[in-house]
This record gives structure tokens, C-alpha cells and sequence, in this order.
């Protein structure tokens, strides 16, 4: 008998990516919002406690929670797992990045119809893992975003790519580093300023003496730049 053949199919399904709001009990027409999205093992509650903490009265605030759950055990007690949560996947990646777009664009729009923000002062913040798709985003869709802050984390690995897939935007970039980092290597981030900024308007550059964790002293840093950036014109 002869051997029969192997195909992939694939099912186009739909899923919900869950995100917390958070508004300012002084909020006004216009504000403008910050589109926040955690690293790996990270969730979106862990998340809108870093951008409540660097600012939580000029902003309306969106965390979205990545696609992915899986169980994070606690090195401490491994009788108390938590479900930690993902953004990028090997297998497949592009569909990902495609999620990742949409997402970030619906959220957009959702921030738009009910809460009246600016659409000229929207803003990325991103921890490890996901920064690089917010660079994507940025620049594969430019001036919609007004800067782009991505903390301990890289660049996309077909940055340099001559295909015309990233544009120059009039996008702000904000590049904190952690200096014993042991995921993103301090010698090698530091390219990553002069990488962006042939497409970024500014490229501005932090490195703080820690290893792959959110720098807490980085916050009134990015507090100051994104204070200076919505008084932008």
C-alpha cells in the first residue's frame, strides 16, 4: 500500500484578550492614553500597578493581558500556583504580531468611542518580551503613536530588513535598560538607540543597575518624559 500524505489545517477561531481601564477621577475630554503591556509570566493587573505608580492623574491607562496562561509555581511554596501569562510564540510568530496589531488598534478605538481620548497622544509601555511589539506596531503604522517606552527588552530581529515593512513615523522612543541584565545583554541594547532612531523622531537612552526587572527608579524618569511629550505640539 502506498504511504498517504500529511497535511496542516488549520480552524480560525476567535478569543477574547481581556484589559484593565483605568480613568482618572479627574479625567476630561482629550486625554491622552497610555497602552500598557506586561513582560513574560507578567498580567495585566501586575501591570497597571507599574503605570498607576508612574503616573495616575494625567492618563487614562489601558493593561492588556497577553494570549497566553500557563501556571507560574511559586519558588517559595510550589502548593501556590498562579496563572502567569505570554505574548510572543516561536511556532508561528506572524500570528502573534497579527494579534498583537489588532489588539493594540481595537483598543484604540474602544479608548476613543467611550472614554473621548486624544488620538494624537497615545502612548506604548511595554516590559521584556512584549516591547519589541510595540516597536512593530509603532512603526508599521506610523504617527499613530506619539512615543513608545519599552523597558528591559529588544528590538524586532528583522529591524534592518530592506522590505519597507517599518516607516519612519514621528513616533518618541524611550530606552530603559537594566545593566546587569541577563536576558538583554547592556552592551547590546545600547545599538538599539541608533537603531531606532533611523525611523523614530528622538530616541532617548536610561540604563539603570539592575538585572531583568522593571527599575523602580526608573518611574519618575518616565513620569518626566511623558509629561514633556503630551505637551508636545
Amino acid at each position: 500500500m502506498p504511504d498517504g500524505i500529511t497535511l496542516e489545517k488549520n480552524t480560525e477561531q476567535r478569543i477574547n484578550l481581556y484589559y484593565d481601564i483605568y480613568v482618572p477621577s479627574t479625567a476630561q475630554k482629550n486625554m491622552p492614553l497610555l497602552i500598557c503591556l506586561h513582560g513574560y509570566e507578567g498580567n495585566k493587573e501586575s501591570m497597571m500597578a507599574k503605570a498607576r505608580a508612574i503616573n495616575s492623574q494625567d492618563f487614562v491607562i489601558a493593561s492588556v493581558q497577553g494570549p497566553n496562561s500557563f501556571i507560574v509555581r511559586n519558588g517559595e511554596d510550589g502548593n501556590k500556583p498562579r496563572i502567569g501569562f505570554g505574548w510572543m510564540m516561536q511556532y508561528k510568530a506572524e500570528e502573534t504580531i497579527k494579534l498583537h496589531h489588532t489588539t493594540v488598534s481595537d483598543v484604540i478605538q474602544a479608548a476613543r468611542s467611550e472614554y473621548d481620548v486624544d488620538v494624537r497622544r497615545i502612548f506604548l509601555l511595554a516590559f521584556s518580551q512584549s516591547v519589541s511589539l510595540n516597536y512593530r506596531f509603532a512603526f508599521t503604522h506610523p504617527d499613530v503613536i506619539r512615543g513608545v517606552i519599552g523597558v528591559c527588552g529588544g528590538i524586532p530581529g528583522d529591524w534592518s530588513d530592506s522590505q519597507n515593512k517599518y516607516h519612519d513615523s514621528q513616533t518618541d522612543v524611550l530606552i530603559v535598560a537594566g545593566q546587569q541584565d541577563e536576558f538583554y545583554d547592556i552592551e547590546r541594547v545600547k545599538t538599539f538607540k541608533e537603531a531606532l532612531a533611523r525611523r523614530a523622531r528622538q530616541v532617548d537612552f536610561y540604563s539603570f543597575p539592575v538585572g531583568h526587572s522593571f527599575p523602580n527608579d526608573a518611574l519618575p524618569l518616565i513620569n518626566g518624559w511623558l509629561l514633556s511629550q503630551i505637551g508636545r505640539q
